[in-house]
Parts: structure tokens; sequence; C-alpha cells
């Protein structure tokens, strides 16, 4: 048995962010980690030719983990090389026309005037706009909220104005654009919430004006590469990671978790923070008589986001035609999205997201190969949808999809290496409940104080980061949680300790597998 002052479970990124934030305070820790890598979602697939990213594509709004780096004395654009795209993404509507979308703005208005001319003179109102929301909404997200009470603070209350919570996204961006096409092109980033844009809160319109006022960023070597540097950091300050070593069971003095058992080992602490699916965890380490909030009963009732259809295809030779994110948009989105969230069917013409990374980033492919990476939006795991019969019909409607609408004509004979992975995958092989990639659904119903909480209300001693938890998904988000998260914890303690000299890490991965470093 062996003590620690802090035990996080699931080194994704916001387990890493903590683990960072926590070390830097003086604390002694350990991550417990499922898999045989570092970074959950955001984490690397690798072959001897090939690297993609495994979720997370697009590095958003620095700013927060820029600002969690530099709090234990390091500098994200050192420790990562990061390169901003200029243009961001190119979207391709089924309606008809194009757009690359970029941050210049003289260069944007002037594409935007190709579809309209009114809505080309109304982006700078609506980054105008949408900066003052974000000033102004930036406290809220960066605060926890345990009480409903919290609604009625004068804070919140000065901000429904600019919430409009009876709003959804598409019906505020109504005020700035009038073509229906450029509507989409600034509340498709819904998706990066699982959501539909016709049901999304209008808070989320701050989605598209991060990209445009702090840019969408490649780190060299993927998403992933800045998990795993995240980890490197860790392992100097002291951490101690565990991969391949899953938590089986959670030790209880009454309602206070006081440690957790693997096959390896029991690990002792005062402060547990879960970083996995929190739905998952609940129902595999929390009996149901322990959660009043959270009961089986009760998660069975909320809402959950969509789900994902992926192929990682390595590829001879590299499109230097397409761009590195290119987004095709179905011609009837309405029913593409009803078809996932609500018929729960597939889509006849499903809308598809592409990466071609090595467009920018050669390091990811051996020479004379690149990578595209995937992504059609599809139901969460549905009884509507037997993955064991649908996945080679719907392999075979996105490849369609990438032919005619990419334009990708050769790509069947260019195929070099291939997965799939559905959201049976998702669900089975990566522990996400339902295969909700995105986690539970951002409604007014599971956000703020109705999102399960920062310090865990169900339990004594425990601490949730993560997309399940608040402020919601996201990598910034996400970072966010673990900075919320870890002030509470420390708060809890007492206040931080004072930086703990740094002994030498220890790193106990499976004999066969070792940190990837770049």
């Amino acid at each position: 048995m062996q003590r620690f002052d802090a035990v996080i479970v699931g080194a994704g990124p916001g387990g890493l962010a903590a683990a960072l934030q926590l070390a830097n305070a003086g604390l002694k820790v350990r991550i417990l980690e499922r898999r045989s890598t570092v970074g959950g979602r955001t984490s690397a697939l690798e072959t001897p030719d090939f690297r993609f990213d495994l979720g997370p594509t697009f590095f958003l709004y620095p700013r927060v983990l820029q600002e969690i780096f530099q709090s234990i004395g390091r500098d994200l654009h050192q420790e990562v090389p990061m390169v901003r795209l200029d243009p961001q993404y190119r979207l391709l509507f089924g309606a008809g026309g194009q757009l690359d979308a970029t941050g210049d703005i003289p260069r944007m208005e002037a594409a935007l005037r190709e579809f309209s001319e009114h809505d080309a003179g109304n982006f700078r109102k609506f980054l105008e706009d949408n900066r003052t929301k974000l000033a102004k909404f930036r406290p809220i997200l960066e605060s926890s909220w345990s009480r409903w009470t919290d609604l009625l603070s004068p804070t919140m209350l000065k901000m429904l104005p600019w919430v409009r919570p009876w709003a959804s996204v598409d019906d505020d961006l109504k005020r700035y654009f009038h073509d229906p096409r450029l509507r989409l092109a600034f509340c498709f980033q819904s998706k990066y919430l699982g959501m539909s844009p016709f049901r999304c809160p209008s808070l989320f319109s701050i989605l598209s004006f991060l990209e445009y006022e702090h840019g969408v960023w490649h780190p060299m070597g993927g998403c992933s590469a800045v998990s795993e540097r995240m980890a490197q950091i860790a392992l100097e300050m002291g951490v101690e990671i565990s991969t391949d070593e899953p938590v089986e069971e959670l030790v209880f003095a009454g309602r206070r978790v006081i440690g957790v058992k693997t096959r390896r080992d029991e690990y002792r602490t005062d402060s547990l923070v879960i970083n996995a699916d929190f739905s998952r965890a609940m129902q595999r380490l929390v009996p149901d008589s322990l959660r009043r909030r959270w009961s089986d009963k009760a998660l069975k009732k909320k809402q959950y986001s969509c789900s994902t259809f992926m192929m990682y295809l390595g590829i001879d030779g590299l499109y230097e035609h397409l761009a590195h994110h290119t987004i095709y948009i179905a011609r009837d989105y309405d029913r593409n999205l009803a078809d996932i969230e609500q018929r729960h069917v597939l889509s006849a013409d499903p809308s598809v997201y592409v990466q071609n990374a090595c467009i920018t980033d050669p390091t990811l492919a051996t020479t004379g190969g690149s990578t595209l990476y995937v992504l059609a939006p599809v139901t969460h795991q549905h009884p509507n949808v037997d993955w064991s019969v649908e996945t080679p019909r719907f392999r075979d409607a996105v490849l369609r999809q990438l032919e005619e609408r990419f334009g990708l004509t050769d790509l069947r004979s260019r195929i070099r290496y291939e997965r799939i992975v559905t959201p049976a995958d998702w669900d089975q092989q990566h522990e996400i409940h339902l295969g909700a990639t995105f986690n539970l659904a951002h409604s007014l119903k599971q956000m703020l104080h109705l999102r399960p909480q920062n310090r865990f209300e169900d339990l004594e001693g425990v601490y949730l980061v993560g997309g399940g938890t608040h402020p919601g998904s996201g990598l910034p988000v996400i970072y966010e949680s673990s900075r919320i998260s870890t002030r509470l914890l420390l708060e809890d303690r007492g206040g931080a300790l004072g930086r703990r000299p740094v002994e030498a890490p220890a790193f106990c991965p499976r004999s066969d597998h070792e940190l990837v470093t770049h």
C-alpha cells in the first residue's frame, strides 16, 4: 500500500493539467491511467509509418493552457511548437459554395461578400459583440458553481442580456447573418460540444469568435503532442504516472473516498481527482447507494452528446489541394442533425470533417505518405444502429462523400493503412458511456450548477476534471476545469504547501511500452 496527497484517475488533458498544478503546489501526486499511453482521447494513434490524433485535432484558445504553464514556470509555445493556420479551415456547403475561413478580417469580409454584402458588413459587429460577451462571461466560466442560488448573483443577472438563454446559437446569429450558409459557418462549432446549433444555447456563439480572435492552431506532432509534453513535465516535477493500471475499486470510509485499488496495488489518498468519463466512472466505481444526485436512475435520464464515426487513413502521396481542415456541411443540415439527435439513424448525406495535417506537419508520416483523419458526427449508441452490421455500409457512404464532395476521386486506391472507430468502439474500448464522445450535452438543464460539480457533491474528498463537469467539453474548457478543481482541492487542504523538492520521477508503463517523446 502506498500513500499520496492526491491520486488522479486518468491521464487525459484535464488529469495531466491538474497534476501539474498540484505538484507545483507541493503535493505528492500519482496518476493511474487505464490505457498504455497518456492523453486519453487527446492521445496519439501510431503505426510505423503514420501518426494520428485519436480525438481532438483543433487546438483553440491557447490562453488557458498557456496560463497553466506560466503558473509552473513554463512557456507553452516553447514546450510545444504550434502553427497558427490560415485559412483556419475550408467549409464546403452542400447547399452550394465554399468558404475559406480566415482570421484576417479584410480577407474574411471579402470572402463573406461573395455570399452576402449585408452579412459581410456585420462580421465586425459579430466579433465586437462576442468579444464583450466573452469578457463578461469569463469570470463565470472560471468559477465553480455549487448552488442554484449562484444564478441569482448580481454578476449572473447582469449577464442575461448577453447570454440570452432563451435563444439558440442559430437564433443569435440571425441578428448578424441572413444567408443560412453563413450562419452555419459561425455555428457548426456547436458540434465541438456534440450539439445542434439549433438547440445549443446562444452563449456558445463565442466558440466561433474564439477561432477568429485567437486562432486555430496546429501543435507540431498533433494535439496529442501537447498531452505527451504535459506528461513529461509532470514526471520532471515528481508526479508518478502508471499506465496499463485501471482503477478497479474505490476505498470508502462512509461517504469519503480514502483510496483506490488496482490489480497492482492499493493507493491511499486524502484527495481523489477523477478524469474519466463521468457517467461510466460513476457506474463502475461508486455504489449507487452512495450517489444521491447522480444515481443510475438520474444518469439514465440525462441528455448525452452525439458520437463520431472515425476513419484514420494513411495514404500514398499528399493531397496538396486539400486544406489542413475541411468540413463538408450536408445540404439538408437540419435533417442531418435530426438524424443524429432525434431519430438516431444514419444519414444518407452525412456531414464529414477531414484533417489533412501533413500539408502543415510532414512529421506525421514517412516519406511518400500522408495522413487523413476523417470524422462524421453520428448518433451515440442506440438500438436503431447496429454497428456490427452498419460499419461497412457507412464506411462506403463516407468514402463516397470524400470522393464526390472533397474531390478525392482516387482515394480508395491510395489507402495504405486504415482504422475505423465507431460509437460502439468508443463505448466498449474507450469506456465512454453510450459512446457519447462529447459527454453530457450542454443544454441549459445540464450547465453551471446543473452539471456535475468540480468538488463532487455526492462524495467527500472527490474532485472532477474533464468534459463531464463544469464548465464543459472542449480542450480549453477542460483545462479550465482543472484550474477550478485544483483550486478547490487546495482550499480544502488549507492552501498550497509550497513547492516540494523534485524527486526522481517514477514512470511505470508496461515493459513493452514507452512514453512517446518529441
